[in-house]
C-alpha cells in the first residue's frame, strides 16, 4: 500500500510539473502574439470650412503598414486624409497648395486637376474609400522616420468647403482600424499645435447702440475647460462708452467690464472653468457705433493688430433671414370692415451651421419637409429656425402648400403658399372715391433681433400680373424692414410688404357723378319755367334723389369720424337744392300775393347764381380735400 501511495504521489507531482510547463509556454506564446499585434489610436476633432488639422507621426518603421480612417460625425463634413513627408515645410505647402487648388477650379476638367495636385503634394491620400463619405487608406511605410498626417475637408459638387466634427482612427499593422472598431491602445499621432492651433479663432463685428436698442446680444458656441475668451470693444462714432457683460447659460452674470473714465474702449479676458455651452455676451451702452474683435485662445486680439477673421467661430451673431412675399391674388377688399384677403407665397432663406448634415445620413443632397412631415422639422429644429407671425392677420391662415429645404452646409429655405385676411387700419377715405389706399402684409419675427434679423429678398418679392380684383388697380409697391419692440421689451424684426391701390372710377363716374350732373343741369333748366309750384316739385324731388345717393354710398364705407370728398359733394347738393326749394317757395308765395314784379326781379339772377353755387362748392372741395393737406 505504501509503495502504491508513493507512485500515486509521484505521478501527481509530475502531472503538476507538466501542467505548469504548458501554462508557461502558453503565456510566452500569448505574449509573443501580443508583441506582434498592431497598435491603434482614436482621435477626435473639428474641421472648419476650408481648414485642416495636422498630426505628427513619429518613429514609424520601414515595412510597417499605416491604416487610417476618418469619419465625419457632425455638420456636413466630407473627410479627406493625406500623408506628408516630415521634411515638408508646412507653411509653404499650406500657401502653395491653397493657391493651386483655387486655380484648379478654373481648369477645363477641375476634378482631374484637383486629383493631380493632391498626387503632387501627398505621399498618399484618400477622399471617399470608406463607408459613405469616410476617408480610408492603408500605406506601407517606405523608410524609417516621421511623417505628417493631414486631416481636412473635401469639397462638394458645388465646390464648397465642408466642415464639422470628426473621428480619426490611426493604426500600425492594425487593419481593424478600417472597420472603425479598433481600440485606443497606443499613442501614435500627436496634434501639431503650431500648424493647427486647437480651438482658436478670431472674429470681427460692428454694430450700433441707441436709446431704442441700448444693448446687443451674442451667443457663445460650446467651449472647453481652459479656453480663454478675449474681447475688445472700441467706439467708432458717437458718445458710446461700451460695457461688456458675460452671462452663463442661465443668464447669470459671470463678469462685467466697464471702460475707465473717459475711455471709449473696453477689454475682457475670461477663462472658462469647465466645458460649457449656452454662454452669451452683451455689449451695453448708448449711443453710437462700435467695433468688436472677439478671440478664442487668441490673445493677439487685445493688441489691435487683427484685420480679418480666422479659425473657429467665436461668437454667434444675429442670423440674416431673407424674406420675400409674392402676391398672387387679391380675393377681396372689404373697405367697410377695413380688411383685405389675399393668396400669396412667403419665402425665407437663411444660413445656420447648426442645420448642417452629411449627405450620407440620408443618401440625399437636401432634406425636404412638407405638410406630411413638417412636424418632424419642428421637432428636430424648432429652436433653430426663424419662427414668425403675420402681425396684421385676421382669423385663420389657410396653408395650401408648405415646404422646408435644408442643404448639407446649413442653408435653409422655407416656402409657404397661404390665403388669409389682413387688417388694413391705414385706410383713409378722405378723398373717396378718388382715394389711393395703402395695404400692408407685415411679418414679425418671434425671435429677438440678436438671434434673427430680417432682410428683403428683392429677387423673390413681386406682385402678380393677374390679381383678380376688379374695383382696384395697383399703382406701386415697396418693402420696409424695421425694428419693433416686443412685449418682452426686446426688439424684433418686422418685414412689411406694402402696395398702393387706386379705384377704377368708371363705376362712380357712370353711376353717381354723371346722374348727379344730369340732375343739376335739368334742375337749372327748370329756372326757365315761370311756374314756381312746378319748380318746387322738381327741387323737392331732386332733394330726395340726392338723399338716396347718400344712403347708397354710405353702405360701402365704415362709419367714419370725418367727411369724404363725396360726402362733401352730396352735402353741397343737399344745401343748394334745399336753398332752391326754399327760394321757389318764396317766389310762389310772392306770386300768390300778386307781387309778380318782385318775384321776377328775384328770380332773374338765379339763372347764373345756381350754377355758380355748384362751382364754388367744387372749388371748396378741391381745396379742402385734394390741395390743402
Amino acid at each position: 500500500m505504501k509503495s502504491q501511495n508513493k507512485i500515486y504521489t509521484g505521478s501527481k507531482f509530475l502531472l503538476l510539473i507538466i501542467l505548469g510547463l504548458f501554462l508557461l509556454i502558453g503565456s510566452s506564446i500569448s505574449a509573443a502574439a501580443q508583441e506582434e499585434e498592431g497598435r491603434s489610436q482614436r482621435l477626435y476633432g473639428h474641421i472648419n470650412s476650408g481648414g485642416s488639422v495636422y498630426y505628427d507621426l513619429s518613429e514609424l518603421k520601414e515595412g510597417e503598414t499605416l491604416y487610417l480612417l476618418m469619419q465625419g460625425t457632425s455638420g456636413n463634413l466630407d473627410p479627406f486624409i493625406g500623408l506628408l513627408d516630415a521634411e515638408t515645410d508646412l507653411d509653404t505647402i499650406q500657401r502653395d497648395f491653397a493657391q493651386e487648388m483655387d486655380a484648379a477650379f478654373d481648369d477645363e476638367n477641375p476634378v482631374e486637376a484637383i486629383n493631380a495636385i493632391r498626387d503632387k503634394y501627398f505621399l498618399v491620400w484618400d477622399d471617399d474609400s470608406g463607408a459613405g463619405y469616410a476617408a480610408a487608406l492603408s500605406f506601407t511605410i517606405p523608410e524609417d522616420g516621421s511623417y505628417y498626417l493631414v486631416a481636412s475637408s473635401s469639397i462638394t459638387t458645388l465646390w464648397e468647403d465642408t466642415y464639422g466634427d470628426y473621428t480619426l482612427y490611426v493604426g500600425i499593422d492594425e487593419p481593424e482600424v478600417l472597420s472603425g472598431r479598433a481600440g485606443n491602445t497606443a499613442l501614435i499621432a500627436t496634434l501639431n499645435k503650431l500648424a493647427s492651433p486647437e480651438n482658436m479663432g478670431i472674429e470681427i463685428f460692428t454694430g450700433t447702440l441707441s436709446e431704442i436698442k441700448p444693448s446687443t446680444y451674442y451667443g457663445i458656441p460650446d467651449v472647453k475647460v481652459g479656453d480663454k475668451l478675449y474681447i475688445s470693444v472700441e467706439r467708432i462714432e458717437g458718445d458710446l462708452e461700451p460695457k461688456i457683460l458675460l452671462l452663463d447659460f442661465g443668464g447669470k452674470p459671470m463678469t462685467m467690464v466697464v471702460p475707465e473714465s473717459g475711455k471709449d474702449s473696453a477689454t475682457l479676458v475670461y477663462t472658462f472653468p469647465e466645458d460649457s455651452s449656452g454662454y452669451s455676451l452683451r455689449i451695453i451702452g448708448c449711443c453710437g457705433d462700435y467695433r468688436m474683435t472677439a478671440g478664442l485662445n487668441a490673445p493677439k486680439v487685445l493688441s489691435g493688430n487683427t484685420e480679418k477673421a480666422t479659425g473657429v467661430s467665436v461668437l454667434d451673431s444675429a442670423i440674416p433671414v431673407n424674406v420675400g412675399i409674392r402676391l398672387q391674388q387679391i380675393t377681396d377688399i372689404d373697405q367697410k370692415a377695413e380688411n383685405f384677403s389675399v393668396v400669396a407665397t412667403l419665402k425665407m432663406d437663411w444660413y445656420d451651421p447648426r442645420l448642417s448634415f452629411s449627405p450620407e445620413e440620408c443618401n440625399c443632397y437636401k432634406k425636404i419637409y412638407n405638410q406630411n412631415n413638417i412636424n418632424d422639422f419642428i421637432h428636430d429644429f424648432g429652436d433653430k429656425w426663424p419662427d414668425f407671425t403675420f402681425y396684421n392677420q385676421q382669423g385663420n391662415r389657410w396653408i395650401q402648400n408648405q415646404e422646408v429645404v435644408i442643404l448639407p452646409d446649413g442653408h435653409a429655405t422655407y416656402l409657404e403658399r397661404f390665403s388669409t385676411t389682413f387688417q388694413a387700419p391705414d385706410f383713409n377715405f378722405k378723398t373717396f372715391p378718388f382715394d389711393t389706399q395703402q395695404f400692408f402684409i407685415r411679418v414679425d419675427s418671434l425671435w429677438s433681433e440678436d438671434i434673427y434679423i430680417f432682410q428683403d429678398n428683392e429677387e423673390f418679392t413681386e406682385l402678380g400680373t393677374q390679381l383678380g380684383e376688379e374695383e382696384w388697380y395697383i399703382v406701386g409697391s415697396d418693402v420696409t424692414v424695421s425694428s419693433e419692440e416686443a412685449s418682452t421689451g426686446t426688439l424684433t424684426s418686422r418685414y412689411s410688404f406694402g402696395f398702393k391701390s387706386s379705384r377704377h372710377l368708371s363705376f362712380y363716374l357712370i353711376r353717381i357723378f354723371v346722374p348727379i350732373l344730369v340732375v343739376i343741369i335739368v334742375s337749372w333748366f327748370s329756372f326757365f319755367l315761370k311756374d314756381y309750384g312746378k319748380r318746387v316739385d322738381v327741387a323737392g324731388g331732386n332733394l330726395l334723389l340726392f338723399i338716396t345717393f347718400n344712403f347708397t354710398i354710405s353702405n360701402d364705407l365704415p362709419r367714419l369720424g370725418y367727411l369724404t370728398s363725396l360726402d362733401a359733394a352730396l352735402i353741397s347738393t343737399f344745401v343748394i337744392t334745399a336753398f332752391v326749394v326754399v327760394f321757389n317757395v318764396v317766389l310762389k308765395r310772392l306770386e300768390i300775393v300778386e307781387k309778380h314784379k318782385l318775384a321776377t326781379r328775384l328770380d332773374t339772377p338765379m339763372l347764373g347764381l345756381y350754377p355758380l353755387l355748384y362751382v364754388l362748392a367744387a372749388i371748396y372741395i378741391m381745396r379742402h380735400f385734394f390741395i390743402v393737406p
